[in-house]
């Protein structure tokens, strides 16, 4: 995707289009979009990284809750998709 077409979307299109990049989780990208304009694909990365990094303890635990297979049975039998060990 143009770097230029993401720093352009409204915020409606920009939580549309990466409103599940956390999966269940738009807020993240909500929070993301006041970050633009973005100087690239990885620059925006970033963001959604420095993002969940900040937030407390609880809060990158809300997260985990909304997917209990990430901190369950798939990571205690060890088969958790290679996107979900990242």
């Amino acid at each position: 995707m143009d770097i230029e077409k993401v720093n352009s979307m409204d915020f409606g299109e920009f939580v549309d289009v990466f409103g599940n990049v956390i999966e269940r989780c738009p807020l993240i990208a909500a929070a993301v979009w006041s970050q633009r304009p973005f100087s690239n694909l990885e620059d925006l990365e970033k963001h959604f990284f420095a993002f969940i990094d900040a937030l407390p303890q609880s809060g990158q635990e809300g997260i985990l809750r909304c997917h209990p297979d990430l901190a369950g049975r798939e990571l205690q039998r060890g088969t958790l998709t290679a996107e979900s060990q990242r």
